[in-house]
């Protein structure tokens, strides 16, 4: 920087307000210090530049497992979003192992990383959360007041139930597990039940307990034991498929004789084309708004504790 001050003619102060954008510098100034840098071929100390200003530029992203179409679109997108703000980041694949998930909390309580966004259901993290950390959990609630970012589950599942109604369904069923840990994705069984039983309609729930170890298992012995119910709404896209795959091996028509929608709306791949009905999350928003509010906390602005986006229903091929 000094060799950058002395080829442009000015001081280390102007110098350092160019690099960091944060004062202000004359445009002819500017373009003199711009140009003694490209005659350099200067480049700043990120190692050192993050150190003095106690930050490492960089966000770490905890999910449960990069598998899920779900947790690795919005992956994807908080690394984009990232990446145009100048912030790295580090993703954790936890597989649910709680040490790693710890680990990464040290870590920022260490201030090795500047902020973390955590979908974890590991029922022991509660201890290690901290309301002054800069933390931002997905769907997850935390007996800390931990800010968290969701889409409207409720609504969703309210939304599945009426689309059922009106398509023409006689007895619809909600198909789904439940965590030990409470969190927003239990609201879409909760809309479901809602609107079936406001409008007296023939319902049936269906959940069961984490963890299921097979879940077409399961969906092949409702449907044997529920022949009757025409209309489902499952707790995401993955029960979906697992179904529509159930009831094509019982020589059920979809959507003729049985309609199905699920939840979540995320493809496999970026070529993969959304068929199936479904109620969409808005996952590239919902990566924006964690951000947005993590940076926040960051800089230790205010923010709202609860963020929740709107849900869209998918009419695809699985209903009439």
């Amino acid at each position: 920087m000094k060799d950058v001050a002395r080829e442009a003619g000015v001081g280390l102060g102007t110098v350092s307000r160019v690099l960091n954008n944060n004062g202000p510098v004359k445009e002819t100034t500017r373009r003199k210090v711009e140009r003694a840098i490209e005659t350099l071929n200067y480049k700043q100390n990120e190692v050192a530049r993050n150190f003095k200003m106690q930050q490492s530029q960089s966000i770490a992203l905890i999910v449960p497992t990069i598998w899920h179409p779900f947790f690795s679109k919005f992956a994807y997108h908080v690394e984009k979003e990232l990446a145009d703000l100048g912030y790295k980041m580090i993703l954790c694949n936890t597989q649910n192992e709680r040490t790693k998930e710890i680990e990464y909390i040290s870590m920022l309580e260490k201030n090795k990383i500047d902020g973390l966004i955590a979908i974890t259901y590991s029922a022991e993290l509660d201890q290690y959360i901290s309301s002054h950390l800069p933390i931002v959990s997905i769907d997850r609630h935390f007996t800390k007041d931990v800010v968290f970012v969701t889409s409207n589950n409720k609504k969703g599942g309210e939304l599945a139930a009426k689309e059922l109604m009106k398509r023409g369904c006689k007895r619809i069923a909600y198909l789904g597990s439940v965590s030990n840990i409470e969190n927003e994705s239990m609201n879409r069984r909760l809309g479901f039940e809602t609107v079936s039983l406001r409008g007296n309609f023939d319902h049936f729930i269906y959940e069961l307990r984490e963890p299921v170890t097979d879940i077409e298992a399961v969906i092949q012995r409702f449907l044997k034991q529920n022949p009757d119910v025409d209309g489902f709404f499952t707790m995401n896209d993955k029960w979906a498929k697992l179904l529509l795959r159930s009831l094509k091996k019982l020589g059920r028509k979809v959507p003729e004789e049985v309609q199905v929608i699920g939840f979540d709306g995320v493809t496999s791949s970026k070529e993969d084309e959304l068929t199936f009905s479904t109620i969409i999350q808005p996952v590239a928003e919902m990566a924006e708004k964690a951000i947005e509010v993590l940076i926040k906390l960051i800089k230790e602005q205010p923010v709202e504790k609860k963020n929740v986006l709107p849900v869209t229903f998918f009419d695809g091929n699985s209903t009439k």
